[in-house]
């Protein structure tokens, strides 16, 4: 069993933002069909389905459908957002029975003080009431380094209006039951353009985890979000021979033994946190 699948329900996105390299794929969304053809293949492989690679999942208007099919056949649905989307969207994931929401709030960049407080406001307000719904909410401020002292500002607009025990830990604060507040620190996303830096490289990619792209292209990890390295397809092949291919084994036992047995992951600034 894989700890969890990424997988990419739209590659659409609401917004433009510096620390996301976008895609230049086709833009398109996953129908119902394809949907129920892609979950019903990928539950005997994990528990948890995050939607989640590029795009921005709250711009689909069937995710409330597809979280309820996915609860239906025992997934924990888990989705990411940049958090503009909320206030009008927000209660749908609740009553469709999401299990965890990951928001992204550094994704809110430039524009108008006034927006960025409306911004943080329908962050917090869903926070709130989802997390005492049950659904386990994560705020996300994955920009270490990268945030102009704005942090510093968004971190404060929490504590004032969220209430609960703020217990920090290593990768941020348990602010209460199901609430959580995570830094992170950019990273340089995987790209053939780049330079490579060597193949010394550890990924966790097809050992706790993997991911499908939207039009089905079954990739290794969350950053290949171009599909540069596809090992299949989750809508036509059978997945226990794509995942146990000779190019997935190699990746998987190259990284074993830190290797990289792929162009990409040479170029892949995440992976090297692992080293």
């Amino acid at each position: 069993m894989y700890a969890r699948v990424y997988l990419e329900i739209t590659n659409i996105c609401n917004r433009n933002c510096s620390f996301c390299p976008g895609t230049v794929r086709t833009l398109r969304r996953m129908t119902m069909e394809e949907f129920r053809t892609a979950a019903d293949k990928l539950r005997p492989l994990t528990d948890y389905i995050y939607f989640h690679v590029m795009g921005e999942p709250l711009t689909h208007p069937l995710l409330p459908d597809f979280i309820r099919y996915a609860r239906s056949i025992g997934f924990k649905p888990a989705v990411t957002t940049n958090g503009t989307l909320l206030s009008g969207r927000g209660q749908e994931l609740i009553d469709a029975g999401v299990y965890k929401v990951n928001i992204s709030v550094h994704s809110f960049e430039g524009g108008k003080e006034e927006d960025y407080i409306r911004y943080l406001t329908d962050c917090r307000n869903f926070a709130e009431v989802a997390s005492r719904a049950g659904v386990l909410t994560v705020l996300r401020l994955w920009n270490r380094g990268f945030d102009e002292g704005r942090n510093i500002d968004t971190l404060a607009f929490f504590r004032e209006h969220l209430e609960g025990e703020w217990k920090e830990g290593t990768r941020g604060y348990r602010i209460r039951d199901k609430l959580h507040l995570e830094f992170g620190d950019r990273f340089t996303w995987p790209d053939t353009a780049c330079d490579d830096m060597g193949d010394s490289v550890f990924c966790y990619g097809l050992k706790d985890h993997f991911g499908v792209l939207c039009d089905g292209s079954v990739i290794p990890c969350c950053l290949d979000r171009e599909g540069v390295i596809t090992l299949g397809n989750v809508f036509t092949d059978d997945m226990d021979a794509v995942l146990n291919s000779d190019r997935a084994i190699a990746m998987r036992e190259g990284f074993q033994k830190r290797k990289a047995t792929e162009e990409l992951c040479r170029k892949c600034g995440y992976a090297r946190r692992f080293g």
